[in-house]
């Protein structure tokens, strides 16, 4: 663990984990097995879009049940991935829900309204004794209701796309991540070349999240970035992690350090 504390660490985060995207992951799950022990977290949604329940794919259960026996962890990802709440007339709720995405499921949420969805997530992990430390807003949007309802639970972590905090308090520890938007060839293109940029300017960075979307494994040179890359770091020396074992060794780092 002390070599843990000290050495620049990676996270290998797969978002919309779902029956439906299963099929786009398991081949780079199987490459990413064959570099050797790589921990990845996996964001789990229990009933993506109101179509592909948990409940009704025990075989995809099976998986992710044997990916925990692996090492890996589960984090909670919303609850359907799907923005189905009232719009306003407020023209930034408007651009914030229809145009930059429709996937911001916790932005417009209430407190009761967001409590009721986590604590269904996490009694839905409960049954398949699924360990449960983190849960992650879809396209990381959340309201003060779901702030407050977080306050109220057992989770220990949360996060943006630059950082992870700690529950219940929000406090905030740096935690850059690398992302694409590969819906198109002119996105993936620009992704590469921020990516690049950032992976430069992060170099020394304690740690360097990748987050990968089914949607970057459906194309060749999305899917070929994020293998060569996370080979890349692991060569430079990172360690891989989950996200609640990174988590624990800051603050074991902080106890040792007081």
């Amino acid at each position: 663990m002390a070599d843990a504390m000290n050495t620049p660490s990676l996270l290998l985060v797969l978002h919309d984990v779902t029956p439906q995207s299963w099929a786009d992951y398991q081949p780079f799950v199987e490459a990413v097995d064959a570099l050797g022990e790589v921990p990845m977290t996996w964001l789990v949604v229990p009933d993506f879009h109101k179509h592909h329940h948990l409940d009704s794919h025990p075989v995809f259960r099976s998986v992710l049940t044997r990916r925990i026996e692996l090492g890996d962890e589960l984090a909670l990802h919303g609850y359907y991935h799907c923005d189905d709440s009232p719009l306003t007339a407020h023209p930034r709720d408007w651009f914030m829900r229809r145009v930059y995405t429709h996937e911001g499921e916790f932005y417009s949420l209430s407190q009761p309204a967001a409590l009721a969805r986590l604590l269904a997530g996490i009694e839905l992990f409960s049954r398949y004794h699924w360990p449960l430390e983190g849960f992650v807003a879809p396209a990381w949007l959340m309201s003060e209701g779901t702030r407050q309802a977080l306050r109220q639970l057992p989770l220990s972590y949360t996060s943006d796309s630059q950082h992870l905090y700690r529950l219940p308090d929000f406090s905030r520890v740096n935690a850059p991540g690398l992302v694409w938007s590969a819906r198109s060839t002119w996105r993936r293109g620009v992704s590469k070349i921020i990516s690049a940029q950032r992976e430069l300017r992060w170099q020394h960075a304690p740690v360097i999240r990748l987050g990968v979307h089914p949607v970057d494994l459906r194309h060749e040179f999305s899917r070929t970035y994020w293998l060569q890359t996370l080979e890349r770091l692991l060569n430079n020396g990172r360690v891989p992690m989950t996200k609640a074992r990174w988590l624990r060794t800051q603050s074991a780092q902080v106890g040792r350090a007081a």
